[in-house]
């Protein structure tokens, strides 16, 4: 009853946007049998691995389908966006509105009704038992309590502090939608402890040669270059060499020994060699081993996940033939279509007959959510519109020796060394007129070629909505044409200042010079892989917005005010940047009075600046922070924690995807391509390199080359490595790991949780995710 009568307190604007949604919803899946939806459900939950559990009884089937709508998770994504967004408008920031209050109601009442629709598709006993609802469920509370007390005591003319504002980001964490978020700081927690016994080991070296410098020079009467005392205090000490670890005070800190003796010199570099280069090393490689063997764990328990939920739905539509047990095709066909009703007929009927050629039975069958996570592009044969308008002229001798220069590789090689050239020129003084009129050269030969690759290879190819990097070259191209003829129009214009047209001509000319990258194949191969793991380094986006936001906010309630910015005046009191205790401070005196708590923007910039490193210990020095472990502390969390796994995620992403081979299920699908014989393989492809990185579901093909080779009609081509979710390619990482045809361990096992809550009435899957 608890969830039932969680479920019945308001949320109108929520209730609203689920009965129209549910209308729409009910009315597609309406002809579906409940057996198919369900099946439907664990496949598209396989797919997109999803661990969320939901009761099977087809009303809750299609709450869970509304659920998991796009237009639901967009809803929530940006309403916690806009939760986040509130701290630019609220005290102390300079533009404070009075209305954020109501805002962030608002904001809960939708995360209440997320929560109440996740109650109403969830068991009692498993909604009730879920951490992550719990505390959505406490933050709502807290926030409103403390929205409570912040207009009672604002009413009273008082003075308060919003301390639930930290917790905000605890929506972006604990929604179902978050998962990565959530595993990625799974991974950090379960990664700590072992870190923990390295940073230990470091902070006694740090702690040994702090009591060595104590010694050596602590009675010399050795003055650094502001008149103090020079290693005489055993935490001062400790702290610099701390600095000095992450090379922020080097050389300085060495200077007062190394004036006295060159020999103390040798203290510092084996300082610098023991602690930065071997301990940083090795924590950096404990870091990455330990957080990979957690990553690799959650992923199998993933793995394992997907299959279950597969070999679920497969008994759900499994018919008997003969002695084995098979999934009929129409029902194959009605579950792909409803899970991926976006793809192609000719996609789905290209899985069908990978099917077919493997019985669809239960092995194979499981393998159809990474079949749907793999990328076909379905490709139309087109012919140019001018060989329909003028044959004659189009495949005259003339037409011929054109576009088979075009196509031919010392095409791409002669406008590789007009772009180098073009480099060069730009780097030149602009004012001298030789310059001015190779810049109309230039336009011209880069006109030309967008002109000849548009006669070459059909025009709907070439700006096909899918072919990013054309459009963005011939809209440079042409910004560029348009910019430099209004520039020189100006010119000639006295009344007019065109700085900012000729800074706009100087950008766009520098922008054209990315085109290079596409033509140098190591370089491709780098871009191309860091376009690829863009997925996974937002999930750490999201984890540093968390990080940094908790900072943010607390820095703002700690030490907003204490450091004031007056512009370029030269006042004492401006020097000092508004505050007494700066006066002649290393803080002061390099005019880092902007880098202060005063509002959320100040204070992402000023985590940023602490997370490079450069002057962290400078920018710590306000009066506040006097103390040395706060600004260690606050140093650790930001640079050492969170920078290394930073670094080890991207590390593993970018070697997976550097020495990216196919898959068993990818292999699987391109031998089926070629047996039909209507497959294209990469060095058919016209304009290639970076292009293919952005490719979706259609594309369309032009060229003489290829319909020779080709009959009219579809052909296929696999972007094989480019993934539709995260977890795809973290499963990637580790696939190599996990026999196929190993089922792995009981759902109870994977999930740690016991018979009793695994086998509820009308359960399918529980989650600790």
């Amino acid at each position: 009853m608890a969830s039932s009568n969680l479920a019945t307190l308001p949320c109108f604007a929520c209730v609203l946007l689920s009965a129209i949604i549910t209308l729409a919803t009910t009315k597609k899946l309406a002809p579906v049998s409940s057996n198919l939806l369900l099946a439907a459900a664990y496949v598209y939950d396989a797919q997109y691995n999803r661990n969320i559990p939901f009761e099977t009884s087809p009303q809750a089937v299609r709450l869970y389908y509304l659920y998991n709508h796009w237009t639901m998770e967009t809803a929530t994504y940006f309403f916690i966006f806009v939760n986040l967004c509130l701290a630019l408008f609220e005290e102390p920031s300079y533009t404070h509105l009075d209305a954020t209050s109501l805002v962030e109601v608002l904001c809960l009442l939708v995360f209440f009704g997320r929560l109440v629709h996740f109650a109403k598709v969830t068991p009692r006993n498993v909604f009730w038992k879920d951490t992550k609802n719990i505390c959505i469920m406490i933050t709502i509370l807290v926030t409103l309590i403390d929205l409570i007390i912040y207009g009672t005591l604002k009413i009273s003319n008082m003075q308060s502090v919003r301390w639930s504002r930290p917790l905000r980001p605890i929506f972006l964490i604990n929604f179902a939608e978050s998962r990565q978020i959530r595993r990625a700081f799974r991974s950090i927690r379960n990664t700590l402890p072992e870190v923990t016994y390295v940073f230990l080991l470091f902070t006694f070296s740090v702690l040994m040669f702090s009591l060595m410098a104590l010694k050596l020079f602590g009675d010399r009467n050795l003055r650094t270059v502001d008149g103090s005392p020079y290693f005489t205090n055993y935490l001062e000490i400790a702290f610099d060499l701390y600095v000095l670890v992450t090379t922020a005070n080097s050389p300085d800190v060495m200077m007062p020994a190394f004036d006295f003796s060159w020999w103390y010199s040798l203290f510092f570099i084996t300082y610098v060699i023991i602690n930065t280069y071997i301990f940083m090393s090795v924590f950096l490689a404990v870091v990455y081993n330990n957080y990979r063997k957690h990553l690799k764990n959650e992923i199998r328990k993933l793995a394992y996940m997907k299959r279950h939920k597969m070999v679920e739905a497969f008994n759900l539509l499994k018919v008997k033939e003969d002695t084995e047990f098979v999934v009929k095709e129409a029902h194959w066909k009605q579950l792909v279509k409803l899970v991926a009703p976006k793809i192609s007929m000719a996609h789905r009927e290209l899985l069908l007959r990978i099917s077919d050629d493997e019985q669809k039975d239960k092995m194979s069958f499981v393998r159809l959510a990474d079949l749907l996570n793999i990328q076909v592009i379905t490709m139309k044969l087109h012919s140019h519109p001018l060989a329909n308008w003028i044959p004659r002229v189009y495949n005259s001798a003339l037409s011929l020796l054109i576009r088979s220069m075009v196509q031919h590789k010392g095409f791409v090689w002669i406008y590789d060394v007009i772009i180098l050239i073009n480099a060069i020129f730009i780097a030149l003084d602009e004012k001298n007129p030789f310059i001015s009129y190779a810049e109309w050269v230039f336009l011209s030969l880069y006109i030309a070629e967008i002109l000849l690759k548009v006669y070459t290879y059909e025009p709907r190819t070439f700006f096909a909505k899918n072919q990013f990097w054309n459009w963005f070259y011939a809209s440079i191209i042409v910004a560029a044409l348009i910019a430099t003829v209004l520039n020189t129009t100006l010119k000639t214009t006295t009344k007019y200042n065109s700085q900012q047209v000729l800074d706009i001509v100087l950008i766009l000319r520098v922008l054209r010079l990315i085109r290079i990258i596409d033509s140098i194949q190591r370089f491709r191969v780098i871009v191309n892989t860091l376009i690829n793991i863009v997925p996974t380094m937002l999930t750490f986006g999201g984890l540093a917005l968390v990080v940094y936001y908790i900072f943010a906010i607390v820095g703002m309630e700690a030490f907003h005010g204490k450091i004031q910015f007056f512009g370029n005046s030269t006042s004492p009191y401006a020097l000092m940047c508004g505050n007494v205790a700066l006066k002649d401070s290393t803080f002061a005196r390099a005019k880092y009075c902007k880098n202060n708590f005063n509002d959320i923007a100040s204070s992402f910039i000023v985590l940023m600046e602490l997370t490079v490193v450069n002057q962290w210990h400078d920018i710590l020095s306000f009066s506040t922070l006097k103390t040395p472990p706060l600004k260690l502390f606050i140093h650790q969390i930001l640079y050492i924690d969170f920078s290394s796994i930073f670094v080890a995620f991207i590390l593993e992403a970018f070697f997976v995807e550097y020495s990216l081979e196919k898959s068993e299920v990818e292999t699987a699908i391109e031998k089926k391509i070629q047996e039909l014989g209507v497959g294209i393989q990469e060095e058919e492809l016209q304009d290639g390199g970076l292009i293919d990185n952005m490719e979706t579901s259609e594309n369309d093909l032009g060229g003489e080359e290829i319909r020779r080779k080709k009959s009219k009609g579809l052909m296929f081509k696999i972007a094989s490595k480019r993934y539709r979710t995260v977890d795809a390619l973290l499963q990637r990482m580790f696939e190599a790991e996990i026999p196929s045809e190993e089922e792995g361990p009981s759902l109870d096992e994977i999930l740690n949780l016991s018979p009793a809550d695994i086998y509820p009435k009308n359960l399918t899957f529980h989650s600790a995710a």
